[in-house]
C-alpha cells in the first residue's frame, strides 16, 4: 500500500509500505476513506516530537471501513464505516478507568502516527478497536466526521472544558487555525458574553467571524489593548492558546484577568517563559492537556443533529494520492487560506472551498 512516511526532520515521502495486519486480538484493520492533516503533523516534521522515528507512517485522524478485526473485538465488524479516534484506549489501566484515555498506560494514548504507524495511508491498524473506533451513522458525511477524530474533541475538552467557559465570559482564542476555530464553535455552546479571535492571517480571522467570533484582531497589531478596552481593563475570563509557540503563550498570560484561566492547547516544541513573578498574585489557573476523546460520542451525536459547523472548516479536498501536495497547501496556510485539508479516495476531486466572511450589517 501507499503511505506518507516520516524520513527525518524536514523530509517525508509518499511511498510503498507493507500492508498492516492484525497483530493483537483487539486490533481492527481499517481501509482509509477520508484522512486529514493536523498541525501536530507539521510539528513532527519540524522535529518537535522526537519520539517519532524515521520510517513511521504519519497521521492520527481518519474515517474508513473495517476490513478485518481480531478475535476480541465486539463493537465493530467488517463492513462497518467508522471514525478512527486520534487516541487509543486499553480500557483497563487506571487512567482509562478515569476516562483519561490520553494518558493510557496499557499501550494506548496518542500512538497512531506517533509510536505506531498512522492513518495517512491506504490502510491502518487500530489497536483496542472497541474503544478507539466509533461506528458512524449514515447521515454523517465522512468529510465531516473526520473532524471528530481530533480537532473537535481537542478544542472542546482541552480548550472549552479545561478553561471552564461560562455564560457571560469574555473568551480570547489565540490562534484561528482548525483547533482555534473549533474552540470558537464549541465555546459558543456555553453562551459566553463575547469571543475574541487573534491570529496573524486575515483569512483565518474572517473564518473566525463566520464561526461566531464577536471581535477579531491581528496578532501583529497587539491584541492586549482591544482586550483591555472590551473588559474595562480587567482582562479576559478565559484565554485559549491554540498556536504552540512561546510568544503566543506569554501573550495569553498577559491578557487573562485576576482569577481567570489560561487553557493551553498548542503543541510546544520550545520552552515558554512562565512569569510567575507577575502571575502568582493574580490567582491565575493554567491548564495543559492531551485530548482524552471521552467527548467523541457526545460530539458525534451533535454532528448528526447538525449542531456543529463541521463542513465550514474544510477548505481543501484532495485525492489520497495527493498527500504531498496537500501537505504543501496546509503548511502554507497563510498564503493558501487552508484551514482543514481532507483527503479521500479517487472518487473525490481536489477542490478549494473558501470560507466566506459574514456580510457587513
Amino acid at each position: 500500500m501507499k503511505a506518507l512516511v516520516f524520513q527525518e526532520p524536514g523530509q517525508t515521502a509518499w511511498q510503498d509500505v507493507p500492508d498492516p495486519g492484525v497483530t493483537d486480538a483487539g486490533d481492527a484493520i481499517i481501509r482509509v476513506d477520508a484522512v486529514t492533516i493536523c498541525g501536530t503533523d507539521l510539528h513532527i516534521i519540524k522535529g518537535d516530537v522526537p519520539e517519532v522515528t524515521p520510517g513511521r507512517v504519519l497521521g492520527h485522524e481518519a474515517v474508513g471501513e473495517v476490513m478485518e478485526v481480531g478475535g476480541d473485538v465486539r463493537t465493530v465488524r467488517p463492513g462497518d464505516r467508522v471514525l478512527v479516534s486520534c487516541i487509543a484506549a486499553c480500557g483497563r489501566c487506571r487512567f482509562c478507568r478515569e476516562n483519561r484515555y490520553g494518558q493510557c498506560r496499557g499501550g494506548g494514548g496518542w500512538v497512531l502516527g506517533h509510536l505506531i504507524d498512522g492513518t495517512q495511508a491506504e490502510y491502518v491498524r487500530v489497536p483496542f478497536a472497541d474503544l478507539s473506533v466509533h461506528p458512524l451513522p449514515s447521515a454523517v458525511d465522512s468529510y465531516d466526521a473526520v473532524l471528530l477524530a481530533d480537532i473537535f474533541p481537542t478544542a472542546y475538552e482541552v480548550g472549552v472544558l479545561n478553561g471552564q467557559v461560562q455564560p457571560g465570559d469574555t473568551v480570547v482564542v489565540v490562534g484561528a487555525g482548525p483547533i482555534g476555530l473549533a474552540t470558537i464553535a464549541t465555546a459558543r455552546l456555553y453562551t459566553p458574553g463575547r469571543i475574541i479571535a487573534v491570529d496573524l492571517a486575515d483569512s483565518r480571522l474572517a473564518a473566525a467571524r463566520s464561526l461566531g467570533a464577536d471581535a477579531t484582531v491581528n496578532a501583529a497589531e497587539g491584541p492586549e489593548p482591544l482586550v483591555e478596552d472590551l473588559t474595562e481593563g480587567l482582562g479576559a475570563d478565559v484565554v485559549v492558546e491554540a498556536v504552540g509557540v512561546p510568544e503566543s503563550f506569554e501573550m495569553c498570560t498577559r491578557m487573562v484577568r485576576p482569577g481567570g484561566r489560561v487553557a493551553n492547547i498548542g503543541v510546544h516544541g520550545k520552552p515558554a517563559a512562565l512569569h510567575l513573578e507577575d502571575l502568582w498574585i493574580k490567582d491565575v489557573t493554567i491548564t495543559t492537556g492531551l485530548v482524552d476523546t471521552y467527548s467523541t460520542p457526545l460530539l458525534l451525536r451533535m454532528m448528526a443533529a447538525g449542531k456543529l459547523p463541521s463542513s465550514s472548516l474544510v477548505t481543501h479536498r484532495f485525492e489520497l494520492g495527493q498527500m504531498e501536495e496537500a501537505y504543501e497547501v496546509f503548511s502554507r496556510a497563510a498564503a493558501t487560506g487552508a484551514l482543514k485539508v481532507v483527503l479521500g479516495g479517487p472518487q473525490h476531486t481536489a477542490v478549494t472551498l473558501p470560507i466566506q466572511p459574514p456580510e457587513e450589517p
